[in-house]
């Protein structure tokens, strides 16, 4: 084996010892495609040589981040084909993990998710608690005002009044719905274009 092929060897086991979570067989292919890649790439001015390699090689960055790169666009891809947003948030916990994009998509998607599930829930629950769920507006031990979603659980209120009466049930329903929907396409648009953004080696 040549000092070229040496090289590249050594970098792609490096790469495939990085993979984790990733099946045997997807680890083999990810593998076969970057050694086609790298020798097209060497070979590009001629023959391949020690220093083409090296040079391919550095062009690609450290075997540990882009095996990290291959991991979470495996994670995103799974994600692109799901439209449960229970799946898309634990896809996106992992993305999360691994990149700072994939925090504030998350940390977005969790709040938006948590937001409509809070309408909806107020929504079902108004006509089994009338007097207490709903929006209402508080008045605190200074005076000043605050808005507190209220599902109807605990002591009536004393201090505020509800704003939105039965109203509630439509609004509650149609926002929380439209925020769930909404906040999925959110999390799948950032997907999307974050695989873009991040075009690997077999995609080339």
């Amino acid at each position: 084996m040549s000092d070229a092929e040496q090289k590249i060897e050594t970098y792609l086991k490096q790469v495939q010892t990085q993979l984790r979570g990733l099946g045997d067989e997807q680890s083999r292919e990810i593998v076969a495609e970057l050694r086609s890649h790298i020798v097209e790439r060497a070979g590009s001015g001629g023959s391949v040589t020690t220093a083409s390699v090296e040079a391919a090689l550095v062009s690609l960055g450290s075997a540990e981040q882009l095996a990290r790169e291959y991991v979470t666009d495996t994670i995103l891809a799974r994600a692109e084909v799901s439209r449960s947003p229970f799946r898309l948030l634990d896809t996106l916990f992992g993305w999360a993990s691994m990149s700072i994009a994939g925090f504030f998509v998350t940390v977005a998607s969790i709040m938006g998710y948590f937001l409509g599930v809070v309408l909806l829930l107020v929504a079902v629950l108004k006509p089994f608690h009338p007097a207490e769920a709903g929006l209402w507006a508080l008045h605190d031990s200074t005076g000043d005002l605050e808005l507190s979603v209220r599902m109807g659980f605990g002591t009536p209120q004393s201090n505020g009044h509800e704003l939105l009466g039965w109203w509630i049930v439509p609004l509650g329903l149609v926002i929380g719905c439209g925020l769930v929907v909404l906040t999925t396409r959110f999390a799948l648009w950032c997907v999307r274009k974050y695989r873009q953004s991040r075009l690997l080696p077999r995609r080339g």
